[in-house]
């Protein structure tokens, strides 16, 4: 509940996320893939997020009005017009396009609801100071869905790192997500949120990849 009052309150924030997801492979032990997202959230309606890498670098862009997602490399762009909310449209974009953040629940108005619904048990394991370089809580949070560990800074309540593995998943594979570089209600340039430049590539829809028929009807 302090990590979420302390993200819910920031007027503007900005981080670094490393996410570590497991594969299955061939061989039966799952390999790990890593992404990285570099991330401005200017409230009450302006987020930038920048994924660098490994894998296609994406950019994606909200200003209250619409969401701008873009390819560097392929210089393609999609526009689509977006709910005035970031819940809205970080919302929108996955039913739309499939565009998912491991950190959605932190970007809302109150992460502790998001994550905190349909817990079953929770328990504080102890602290840590290996983590974040910082002294951090280690937290179990589990529902049917979700067996989650939180690590959470234990003076400045920001999240450090979230491990989870979902029960929905039959072989368990584990998802780590590392949080970093954190700055909170700090000046953030107005060009950070600019989408000139991707707005400028070739247009595409707005649509996840490989969808054949339009939003809504069946196939």
């Amino acid at each position: 509940q302090a990590m979420s009052a302390r993200l819910a309150a920031a007027k503007s924030l900005s981080f670094t996320a490393v996410a570590g997801f497991e594969y299955p492979s061939r061989l039966g032990p799952p390999i790990v893939y890593s992404m990285r997202y570099d991330v401005a959230l200017q409230r009450p309606d302006q987020l930038k997020i920048i994924v660098p890498g490994d894998g296609p670098a994406t950019e994606f862009t909200y200003d209250g009005k619409e969401m701008v997602a873009f390819a560097p490399a392929e210089n393609l762009v999609a526009v689509a017009a977006a709910p005035p909310t970031v819940e809205g449209a970080l919302k929108q974009a996955f039913e739309r396009a499939a565009i998912y953040f491991p950190f959605t629940d932190l970007l809302l108005p109150d992460p502790y609801g998001a994550i905190s619904a349909g817990a079953i048990q929770a328990f504080v394991v102890g602290p840590s100071t290996v983590v974040g370089g910082v002294k951090t809580d280690m937290i179990v949070w589990a529902s049917n869905d979700v067996f989650m560990q939180l690590w959470i800074g234990s003076e400045d309540k920001l999240p450090r790192r979230i491990r989870a593995q979902f029960s929905a998943d039959p072989k368990r594979l584990r998802h780590e997500l590392e949080l970093s570089n954190w700055q909170l209600d700090g000046a953030i340039p107005a060009e950070t949120f600019s989408t000139a430049k991707a707005k400028a590539g070739q247009p595409m829809s707005f649509a996840a990849p490989g969808r054949k028929v339009p939003i809504g009807v069946k196939p």
